[in-house]
């Protein structure tokens, strides 16, 4: 079989999206993530890569805390909206409909609507390019109860997000994609 270049990022998609909000006390934002990987069984420990110059990278760098949530398919609309625009501009919640709760350890909120929810505290931040990584223990994680016990299935959102970070690149996405 004969080999050529390639773009690496190309067999990386499609790649779960997750929502991850940071902050409290009336600075809060939702971020659409699709870097976010688990690095440690124990203790439980993941990373998520975010932008430097995001909104969310400035306030997790400050507070040292986020949660992650997992969105299923059917929140692609809001999941783009919170990966296109800056919480330095809008109110993401608002603007989405989403519907911010109190978690159980952090201050961040949690998002109702996803199915799944991972507390993080900020163990380490390490600057890899353009991106923060993000290292954090878990320290809660619990799901919607019929997902969990399998009473209920779901498609977990997948895609070609995030094109404002990555560009056209594998234009497979259309405007109707994302309306």
């Amino acid at each position: 079989m004969k080999k050529i270049n390639t773009e690496y990022l190309k067999y990386f998609w499609p790649m779960r999206h997750y929502l991850v909000t940071c902050g409290s006390s009336g600075r809060v934002n939702i971020i659409a993530v699709s870097l976010c990987m688990p690095v440690s069984r124990e203790p439980p420990m993941v990373t998520c890569a975010i932008g430097k110059t995001m909104y969310s990278s400035e306030i997790i760098q400050q507070r040292r805390e986020f949660v992650i949530n997992v969105p299923a398919q059917s929140l692609k609309r809001q999941i783009y909206f919170c990966g296109c625009h800056s919480g330095k501009d809008v109110d993401k919640f608002k603007e989405t409909g989403l519907t911010p709760l109190s978690a159980r350890h952090v201050n961040a909120p949690i998002i109702e609507e996803c199915l799944a929810h991972m507390e993080c505290r900020v163990v380490q931040s390490i600057a890899a390019g353009d991106k923060h990584l993000f290292i954090a223990t878990v320290i809660d994680a619990y799901a919607d109860e019929d997902v969990e016990q399998g009473r209920r299935t779901i498609e977990y959102a997948t895609g070609d997000f995030p094109q404002k970070v990555y560009g056209r690149r594998f234009d497979t996405a259309t405007d109707e994609d994302v309306q």
